[in-house]
């Protein structure tokens, strides 16, 4: 309906604003079904002036870099487990030694790699790509421009535009916060960070703290208030515990009051009632949608009032032939398999005839936490939310087989539950688990949520064993019992 009777013509059937993964996907299955696509995709470098190639936040600065320094950190603290093991190392005195620069380096060239893929794809299915920026002049109209480059200035028209430029994160607001480093920049700076601070206590704070701890920097996380706002806060409460253990220091209810330069290069930290100097102030605060020089106004598309972000109903604005997708969105997570999966959609249903809609509900998720954290549906606080009494929590604490024989590991810090409402057949309203490998385990069970499985159906799966995701198919012990939920044996 967003096209019917415009009689108009057009440079392009389709403009796409944003090469990351929802951008990517849209234009490419839009193409495939005959769409005349061209896709603008240019990256503005972070303060610090840090830039990347084709492939949006997840690919560059996101997911795939901090995912495999996840790993790197996991491999140090694997040479401690495999000491246990009867592993012998050529000089036992002399701890694993981490190689900053190497990581970084590697990482980088294999994100390269995908930059350019995603470059060949498009040529493939025959989207052009267009290293520009885009802002609107009106509903139908798109200024492109290098950046930096008026002189480079054109402009295209389109009968549909799809807008999916994703988000930058916060900056620091303080007296010299521009001396802190982003998200933006941690994952391409080949400079070994040193003593950090990290500002904040998103997922990506914690995730950040987390592989530095574990690569042996000196680590303090800054929290103004709560772990993981939005996320079950039991669950967030125990990573903030078991990182702390394990070595990351925290300063609670506390923000920067100014950053200064150190006559030596460092960065001093002021804030209530105290001060430190370190190498590497990373503010990890929240993002926010990129989209101040869109010039949205001018194609009367409206957004939130308090986030900035574009309001959406099955991704269609309130101008019926511009649409929005990824983290640009109003009222949806954050997530990279959500972009690319709502943006194919849309593409099928704009030129493919096809009718199936996103669907937003039950979405696993994982936090790359030093202790991994994955979760689908609701957490214990939304939950009682919606159902108040009628909810019950089975849970139980416990120690991974592959634990039990270093001498390094703590036991029983590992944790899962599974939330059911119990006025519904005790249907599964959300399960939680911190463990090894918890994205790997929580994908498994997604399927059984999108299915709309009962904790009855749970019980009755049979356990691979030894494994942890055999434990969300023994949960007896229920959290209103008040009985100890640690695990004993096998």
């Amino acid at each position: 309906v967003d096209v019917v009777g415009d009689e108009g013509t057009y440079d392009y059937d389709l403009i796409v604003i944003g090469g990351g993964s929802g951008g990517l996907a849209c234009a490419k299955a839009a193409a495939e079904l005959g769409a005349k696509v061209v896709l603008l995709d240019a990256v503005k470098p972070s303060p610090q002036g840090t830039k990347w190639g084709l492939g949006g936040t997840c690919v560059n600065v996101g997911c795939i870099p901090k995912k495999l320094m996840h790993q790197s950190a996991l491999l140090g603290e694997l040479h401690e487990d495999a000491k246990g093991f009867g592993w012998k190392f050529s000089n036992p005195e002399n701890q694993p030694t981490h190689d900053w620069e190497e990581m970084v380096t590697s990482i980088t060239n294999y994100i390269r790699s995908l930059n350019f893929g995603y470059r060949v794809q498009l040529r493939d299915k025959k989207v052009e790509y267009v290293n520009k920026l885009g802002k609107f002049l009106d509903p139908h109209t798109i200024e492109v421009q290098k950046v930096g480059d008026p002189a480079s200035t054109s402009t295209i028209t389109g009968r549909r535009i799809l807008i999916a430029v994703g988000g930058r994160p916060n900056e620091l607001q303080c007296p010299g916060g521009d001396l802190a480093i982003t998200s933006d920049d941690i994952f391409w700076n080949t400079e070994d960070p040193g003593k950090t601070l990290v500002v904040g206590a998103s997922y990506i704070a914690l995730e950040c703290a987390g592989f530095l701890n574990a690569m042996r920097k000196d680590v303090t996380v800054m929290v103004r208030s709560i772990f993981l706002r939005g996320f079950d806060q039991d669950m967030a409460n125990r990573i903030g515990a078991y990182m702390e253990k394990t070595g990351t220091k925290f300063i609670r209810e506390r923000v920067p009051k100014k950053l200064s330069k150190t006559d030596d290069g460092r960065i001093k930290v002021e804030w209530e009632d105290g001060s430190d100097v370190f190498d590497t102030v990373l503010a990890a605060i929240g993002r926010k949608p990129d989209t101040k020089a869109l010039g949205l106004d001018k194609a009367g598309i409206k957004v939130s009032p308090k986030s900035g972000k574009i309001l959406t109903i099955q991704e269609q604005t309130n101008i019926p032939h511009i649409y929005a997708i990824g983290d640009v969105q109003e009222g949806h997570l954050e997530l990279t398999p959500i972009a690319i999966e709502s943006g194919k959609l849309l593409g099928e249903r704009l030129y493919g005839g096809k009718t199936l809609q996103m669907d937003y509900k039950n979405v696993c998720t994982t936090i790359f936490t030093p202790l991994e954290y994955s979760c689908c549906g609701l957490s214990e606080e939304e939950a009682k939310q919606l159902a108040g009494d009628a909810v019950e929590v089975y849970h139980t604490a416990f120690t991974p087989l592959e634990w039990t024989v270093p001498s390094n590991r703590e036991f029983n810090v590992c944790y899962c539950k599974v939330i059911v409402d119990t006025e519904d057949d005790e249907r599964v309203l959300g399960f939680h688990i911190l463990s090894p490998n918890a994205g790997e385990i929580a994908q498994g069970f997604g399927i059984g949520m999108k299915l709309g499985m009962t904790f009855s159906d749970l019980n009755r799966l049979v356990g691979i064993h030894p494994t942890v995701a055999e434990e969300l198919t023994l949960l007896t012990i229920k959290k209103s019992s008040g009985k100890d939920a640690v695990k004993s044996g096998c």
